[in-house]
């Protein structure tokens, strides 16, 4: 498929004919063009990183705090419970997405990455009547809106009320 999509672009940018149009000057939106494609194909030939908590505690878990693909890092769902006492925050649904909030920008912080780095985010709440009170907490910490899906389950691990999962992309 990969294979597919590249010989479109080069079939696009061959029927561009540069060359002809240009006294040999390849325009700067072609070039463009070539560096994405360049980076798509890294991107595709690259193998996932996966990367595991710091945490001493969280070394049996069954998966990774965060996996890496080119650079775009896929977080494992964090929920509101503070990693110095391993309990949930208390206070509510405030209080438990901030504190799941927190957690996910330490995570960002240990992969070089920052809250603004958040393309999209999967929100899970035990209760959907606490959509408001926790879209507001959110919107503090994700100003720039990132995409997001968001649903009521009946359970979360340990009783949590929420549990946030998000992909950033890594700034060049």
């Amino acid at each position: 498929m990969r294979y597919l999509f590249i010989c479109l672009l080069a079939g696009c940018l061959l029927a561009c004919n540069p060359e002809k149009e240009n006294d040999g000057q390849i325009p700067p939106a072609i070039e463009e063009l070539q560096k994405d494609v360049a980076d798509i194909e890294a991107m595709l030939n690259s193998k996932p990183i996966f990367h595991a908590s710091p945490d001493p505690t969280r070394a049996d878990t069954p998966f990774s705090e965060a996996v890496q693909a080119g650079n775009l890092y896929f977080l494992s769902g964090q929920i509101g419970r503070d990693p110095k006492t391993k309990k949930l925050a208390e206070g509510g649904i405030r209080a438990e997405t901030r504190q799941c909030l927190e957690n996910i920008k330490a995570v960002l912080a240990n992969h070089g990455l920052e809250m603004k780095d958040v393309v999209k985010a999967l929100v899970i709440l035990d209760d959907i009547g606490d959509f408001a009170a926790f879209n507001e907490i959110y919107r503090e910490y994700l100003p720039q809106k990132p995409a997001r899906t968001t649903f009521a389950a009946e359970a979360l691990a340990v009783g949590a009320k929420i549990e946030i999962e998000v992909t950033a992309v890594k700034p060049e």
